[in-house]
C-alpha cells in the first residue's frame, strides 16, 4: 500500500515541482492537488511539462480529503493562520512557506513584520533541511520549508561555522526570476526584468534569520541578494574571513568529512575546463547542492561558492527529501534526476 499525498497550492512554481517529483515517486500516490484559481482545470494547463503524464485536475482547497502527507505550497502567512485545519487533514505536514521556519516568535515578528498567528505551533515544526536535521526529521510530524537563499548559504559555509573557524562572512546570492513566484508583478514584467542585474535586497534580507538559526551567532554576517538574468538557480559567493589562515588541504579535509555521506552534496573544484566551480545552470531540476572554494593565498580569506536550483534544493526537492526521511523511504527516492548538459 502506497503513501497518499496531496498538495495545497499547486498552481505555483513550487507546487508544480512538487507534483512533478511526486508523480514519479516509487512510494507515493498523489491524491489531490488544489488551486482556488484553477479549480476544475487539468494540471497540465498550468504545468505544461506534465502533459500526458497525469489526468489530475485541480481541486478547490476547501475540498481536500484526508491523506498521509500534506504538502502546502501557499504564499507566506496562509498556513500559519490555518494550521489547525490542515493538521486535521493529515498526520504529516510539510509547509514550503516561511510560516514555521523560525523557532523564535520574536524573531518571526522582527523579520516578517507581524506577530505569528499561532506561535504555540513553532516548536512543533522541524526545519526542513535534511543535511542539518536528519535525525529530527525521521520522527517529525510537521516540517517547515527552507529559504532558498538561506539554504545555498547554509550548506556552503556550514562546515566552517560548525568548526568555529569563522570570524566574519560577506555573502552575495545571485538568484533567478522564479524565486519571485509565478504571479506577475511590475518587477517581473519582461521589459523591466530582461537583462537586469538588480540589487533588490542589499541588506536586511529575511533569510538571514534562517542562517543565524542554523549556524549560530559566533561570526559577523553580511548578506545581500541580487536578481540576475536567469530563471532557475541561486549562486552564493561567500567571502569567509577565518580566525586563522587554513591551508587548502585542510579545508578539503574539513568539507569531505562534513559531506562525505550526503547524497545531494557535491564538492566541485577542477583545475581545468570551464566548470571549475559550481554553476546553478547545471543544477536545473535537480536536488543537488554543488560547493567549491578558493583560498586567497597569504590571507585569512576563503571564498566559498555554492549553487542550487532554488525551486528544488531550495524548496520542493528538500521537501520531498524530508518526506522520505519522515516516512522511512530511501532518502534519494524520486530525486535521482542528474540535470541536463547542455541546457
Amino acid at each position: 500500500m502506497t503513501t497518499t499525498v496531496s498538495i495545497i497550492g499547486g498552481a505555483g512554481y513550487v507546487g508544480g515541482e512538487l507534483l512533478r517529483l511526486l508523480l514519479f515517486h516509487p512510494n507515493v500516490t498523489v491524491r489531490q492537488i488544489t488551486s482556488a484559481s484553477q479549480t476544475g482545470r487539468f494540471v497540465h494547463t498550468v504545468h505544461p511539462n506534465l502533459r500526458g503524464q497525469t489526468m489530475l485536475k485541480f481541486s478547490h482547497p476547501d475540498s481536500v480529503e484526508p491523506c498521509d502527507v500534506l504538502f502546502i505550497a501557499q504564499p507566506h502567512g496562509v498556513t500559519g493562520a490555518a494550521i489547525e485545519k490542515y493538521a486535521a487533514i493529515a498526520e504529516r505536514i510539510i509547509d514550503t512557506a516561511a510560516d514555521f521556519r523560525l523557532r523564535d516568535a520574536a524573531a518571526y515578528e522582527r523579520w516578517y513584520g507581524a506577530p505569528h498567528p499561532n506561535p504555540q505551533w513553532l516548536e512543533k515544526f522541524v526545519y526542513g533541511l535534511p543535511e542539518r536535521h536528519r535525525a529530527e526529521l525521521q520522527s517529525a510530524r510537521y516540517v517547515s520549508g527552507v529559504g532558498c537563499n538561506a539554504t545555498v548559504t547554509n550548506l556552503g559555509i556550514a562546515p566552517l561555522a560548525d568548526a568555529g573557524l569563522l570570524e566574519s562572512v560577506v555573502t552575495e546570492v545571485k538568484v533567478g526570476s522564479s524565486e519571485a513566484g509565478g504571479r506577475p508583478t511590475d518587477s517581473s514584467h519582461h521589459p523591466e526584468r530582461s537583462g537586469s542585474v538588480r540589487s533588490f535586497k542589499p541588506t536586511g534580507h529575511r533569510h538571514q534569520a534562517e542562517i543565524r538559526q542554523e549556524l549560530g551567532n559566533n561570526f559577523d554576517l553580511h548578506f545581500s541578494v541580487t536578481a540576475i538574468e536567469m530563471v532557475r538557480g541561486a549562486l552564493a559567493t561567500s567571502h569567509c574571513f577565518l580566525k586563522d589562515p587554513l591551508p587548502e588541504k585542510e579545508l578539503w579535509k574539513l568539507y569531505r568529512a562534513a559531506y562525505r555521506d550526503e547524497p545531494f552534496i557535491r564538492l566541485v573544484k577542477s583545475r581545468v575546463g570551464i566548470h571549475r566551480y559550481p554553476d546553478p545552470k547545471l543544477l536545473a531540476g535537480t536536488n543537488f547542492c554543488d560547493i567549491g572554494f578558493a583560498v586567497d593565498a597569504g590571507t585569512n580569506r576563503v571564498v566559498v561558492i555554492s549553487a542550487i536550483d532554488n525551486l528544488m534544493k531550495g524548496a520542493a526537492g528538500s521537501a520531498v527529501q524530508a518526506m522520505n526521511l519522515m516516512c522511512g523511504f530511501d532518502e534519494r527516492a524520486g530525486l535521482g534526476f542528474p540535470g541536463l548538459h547542455p541546457i
